[in-house]
């Protein structure tokens, strides 16, 4: 048995400064554990929200629920605030919570290894750290998916991805280019539609579009929730439960009669709100709506239909220096292109060089895709977890309550270890495969499956996300299965 460690003994390290590494920096000083270092590659704080900000960016999760249950924030703007808000809130969460101490900036690990039972870490300017643990807080949504087109690099004009937007190029007199459906293209089109000169929106699958309302608070509403908090936790409470019990059961198969609704209403919009029916056409997909990460949007349909505003179907063929080039001749002449093609989402810990026992690699065990054990443990290295990890819920959930779910299930570990119960843990092999093949045979039921082409489906075409409700995950996630793991002592 080992000798039990204090508190200021054990050393963590935080790897980004994102949602979930702002999350951990909190919860580690709030259990008393001061000894940590987080690790951000930019110059700032702030994850997704950091890197996103592009016209017309915006969460589609009310604010009062996408936010961290220890710092409810009584002056949102808007039932969904706009993402400059929300990167704000990021930033003074961590802020009033000390966690600026503790960060190094511009700092980017290159490699980690585990050996003499810690991790030791190397950053890309040479620097050396060590630590007992490591939390991969990457996040998802930060590494630009460049499309494969023809002549790409050729292009003359103002060219970038949405998540490297140049506010510098100018747009107000210009024909700009949006290659892209998902959710961040609606939003861009719903943000410049009428205020530059020609907009054109080229468009590989249409999308579903949930109308979306989005009121925004008075001053007297927000007095009224600075003044009785309460307020915030019920809402925060009503949130949940419509989420919870409505489009986060829809789609992983076990409400039919809210994925029924999802339908109505989106079929709904469209024919309501879409007045060409050629444009209608054009508009309406093939597929089940939810098949694809659903769109919520209140002014996509209005901005298309603009007179300055066209959505362009034909097929790309290549990219010239002056435009794009669709499949019927046509060259669409452009000043700006924008890139709206998503992101690498099979990233988290890569690039960064990670070993693990007995020389073993991440790539090595990733080489096919990435796995983890209920998207915390990887097998072999010891002491590691991640938070919105592979295969995780992401998609049907707010990201913030499940890192915080899987932030208390990895304290509920080092809580042992400090006890002396044993100095390492990993899940064990055949509890990955176990509980992967659970979750591949359950995704069979999800509407991920109907019958579209998704960034949530990975090289097999299996969902890489968590196929069951909200309420399985807090239960699975309640306490570690000591027996899953292999344990050090």
């Amino acid at each position: 048995m080992s000798s039990t460690p204090q508190n200021k003994d054990l050393r963590f390290i935080i790897i980004g400064g994102g949602m979930a590494g702002i999350l951990s920096a909190v919860k580690l000083k709030e259990a008393g554990f001061t000894n940590f270092t987080l690790y951000e590659k930019a110059k700032s704080l702030g994850g997704t929200w950091r890197e996103n900000q592009y016209p017309g960016v915006a969460c589609d999760v009310p604010s009062h629920f996408y936010c961290y249950d220890f710092a409810p924030n009584p002056d949102w703007s808007y039932n969904c605030s706009p993402g400059a808000e929300i990167y704000d809130y990021l930033q003074s969460v961590a802020d009033r919570f000390g966690v600026y101490e503790h960060v190094k900036f511009d700092t980017e690990i290159a490699s980690m290894a585990f050996r003499d039972g810690r991790w030791h870490l190397e950053t890309k300017g040479g620097d050396k750290d060590e630590a007992d643990f490591v939390i991969g807080a990457t996040g998802v949504l930060h590494r630009p998916s460049m499309p494969d087109i023809p002549g790409i690099d050729s292009f003359k004009g103002t060219m970038f991805h949405t998540a490297r937007w140049d506010h510098s190029a100018p747009l107000e007199d210009k024909r700009v280019g949006i290659i892209g459906t998902g959710s961040t293209a609606i939003q861009i089109v719903g943000a410049l539609s009428g205020k530059v000169k020609k907009l054109e929106q080229f468009q590989r699958t249409p999308q579903w579009i949930m109308p979306r309302p989005n009121p925004a608070y008075t001053e007297e509403e927000k007095k009224n929730f600075r003044e009785h908090p309460e307020l915030l936790d019920a809402i925060r409470a009503e949130h949940a439960e419509m989420s919870e019990g409505g489009f986060s059961s829809a789609v992983v198969g076990e409400n039919p009669e809210a994925l029924a609704m999802i339908a109505e209403l989106t079929l709904d919009n469209l024919e309501q709100n879409v007045k060409d029916p050629v444009l209608r056409e054009k508009l309406r997909p093939d597929y089940q709506a939810a098949c694809k990460r659903l769109i919520m949007s209140h002014n996509y349909y209005d901005a298309i239909q603009h007179q300055d505003t066209e959505l362009v179907t034909d097929k790309i063929t290549g990219i010239e220096p002056g435009g794009i080039r669709t499949a019927d001749g046509k060259l669409h002449e452009l000043d700006v292109l924008v890139i709206s093609t998503g992101f690498r989402v099979d990233q988290f810990l890569r690039p960064i060089e990670v070993t693990g026992n007995n020389g073993v690699t991440l790539e090595q065990v990733w080489k096919e895709r990435p796995s983890a054990y209920l998207s915390v443990s990887i097998p072999e290295f010891p002491n590691l977890i991640l938070l919105n990890g592979p295969n995780g819920p992401v998609g049907n959930f707010s990201l913030i309550d499940v890192a915080d779910i899987q932030f208390a299930y990895f304290m509920k570990l080092v809580e042992q270890i400090k006890q002396g119960k044993f100095t390492q843990f990993s899940a064990k092999k055949e509890a990955l495969d176990r509980t992967e093949a659970d979750r591949v045979e359950a995704t069979k039921k999800t509407v991920w499956v109907s019958g579209c082409d998704s960034w949530y489906l990975d090289d097999r075409g299996v969902p890489a996300a968590w196929p069951w409700s909200m309420k399985h995950f807090r239960e699975t996630m309640a306490e570690p299965r000591m027996e899953d793991f292999d344990l050090v002592s």
